[in-house]
């Protein structure tokens, strides 16, 4: 039987469109798969910090990896787990490790080497938090004998502050709560790490203040396994849409998230 070349051409034409309209389904799926191998979005939170997780008054959670892992597993079609650490380096560990597949945390060279990090989300100050009647009043006075830095185990400020200071005395912390602590017993003198972790420890301790200027910033993204770099570009995108539809500022409003900026892009 012969088909003429009109109809050939209008049956691979359609062709061509149905295979259009089922590639885009069947890449998200892969994608899903791919961010998602359970079937469910693992992502790993940490209390007492706004760009992971904190609760309101009237103890609904909110936080920059709480808020945007549950509008990327909307976005899959997929299921989430919310998989609470004690800290950001443990998370990092359980993702190098398969067992988390998504948080956001600062970007740093080292962690690079464990885990595959997205396109820059927003950037966040570096600080020092002080208790009530510290005579600490300026950075300047932090470099001396005897005073001593608390800092969160595993995190970027126990790795970097050592080189900054050659009287003072870096303490880490096993979290920032049992910081709160320390600084009760007398432990510590002040606090290092992003100042939005700061002002949410300054809400619990009366009179404490946060130092003026910053020691740095974190650039915070989206951390997942090695291996799947293929979904990056989703990723990307998802970030993209996040800042530019606002739902990033309102993410952060709502968790309280004070101390950071917009991500400028060349």
């Amino acid at each position: 039987m012969r088909i003429s070349s009109r109809r050939f051409a209008r049956t691979a034409l359609l062709a061509f469109a149905m295979s259009g309209l089922l590639g885009a389904p069947a890449r998200a799926d892969g994608e899903a798969r791919l961010l998602a191998p359970s079937g469910t979005l693992r992502v790993g939170i940490y209390p007492g910090s706004p760009t992971s997780m904190v609760t309101d008054a009237a103890g609904k959670p909110h936080g920059l990896a709480y808020d945007l892992g549950g509008e990327l597993a909307k976005r899959l079609g997929v299921g989430i787990d919310y998989v609470r650490f004690q800290r950001v380096a443990d998370i990092v560990t359980a993702i190098h490790d398969g067992q988390v597949d998504f948080t956001v945390t600062n970007a740093t060279p080292a962690r690079a080497n464990e885990v595959s990090f997205s396109q820059p989300v927003l950037a966040i100050e570096l600080g020092y938090l002080v208790p009530a009647n510290s005579p600490i009043g300026r950075i300047e006075d932090i470099d001396r004998p005897g005073v001593k830095i608390g800092v969160t185990k595993g995190s970027t400020s126990e790795r970097t502050l050592p080189a900054k200071f050659g009287n003072a005395t870096i303490v880490p912390a096993e979290s920032v709560k049992v910081a709160i602590a320390m600084f009760g017993r007398g432990e510590i003198d002040l606090y290092a790490t992003n100042k939005p972790t700061l002002f949410e420890m300054s809400d619990q301790m009366p009179g404490a203040k946060i130092l003026d200027g910053n020691w740095g910033a974190e650039h915070m993204a989206i951390a997942i396994p090695k291996g799947r770099e293929d979904a990056l570009p989703l990723i990307n995108r998802f970030v993209s849409d996040e800042q530019s539809s606002g739902a990033l500022d309102t993410i952060q409003q709502q968790a309280g998230l004070r101390g950071a900026t917009k991500v400028t892009r060349e």
